[in-house]
């Protein structure tokens, strides 16, 4: 198989789990509602509007990662990752968070339906060239798998707060 077809491959399975993982997420919030938000996933941990409110701000870091402009949300990230959950007594309602949610989605999907295939493939901001010579894999691509992971990862917690609320 050649190069080209190869890398058509791995980007199109890659990004089909991303946005499959979108799509799980989404279906799972929009079943949830705000007071269940409000909730913790268990006694003593995270509540489910802090993990939106995170994913929000990890999905905002991405932009800048992936050299596609600057964050839509720069104000969720002292809230929402400098911070743990119920340190800032202050934080966005549930409707709110929701709302930058689906934009945010909605503004990654059209960027990155715009990258051409070699792009993924060319490195992330976090990483130098120097360092990219001898790491290749660390690419555009691989902050969508990573971050693909990390959405599955807050997703089980948030089928957890689900369950949790329903009995």
């Amino acid at each position: 198989m050649e190069t080209t077809t190869t890398n058509q491959t791995t980007v199109k399975m890659i990004m089909d789990r991303w946005n499959a993982s979108i799509k799980n997420y989404d279906n799972l919030l929009n079943s949830l509602t705000d007071n269940q938000l409000v909730n913790e996933i268990t006694p003593g941990k995270n509540r489910g509007i802090y993990i939106l409110g995170h994913l929000i701000a990890v999905h905002d870091d991405m932009l800048i990662l992936l050299n596609m402009g600057e964050k839509l949300y720069p104000q969720l990230h002292k809230i929402f990752i400098d911070s743990p959950d119920k340190a800032v007594s202050k934080i966005p309602a549930a409707t709110e968070l929701r709302a930058c949610w689906n934009k945010q989605c909605e503004v990654l999907k059209q960027k990155f339906e715009n990258l051409q295939q070699e792009e993924w493939f060319e490195k992330h901001t976090a990483v130098s060239e120097a360092d990219f010579i001898n790491e290749p894999h660390r690419n555009k691509l691989n902050i969508i798998l990573t971050r693909t992971t990390h959405l599955a990862y807050h997703t089980g917690q948030m089928v957890l707060l689900k369950q949790n609320g329903n009995k």
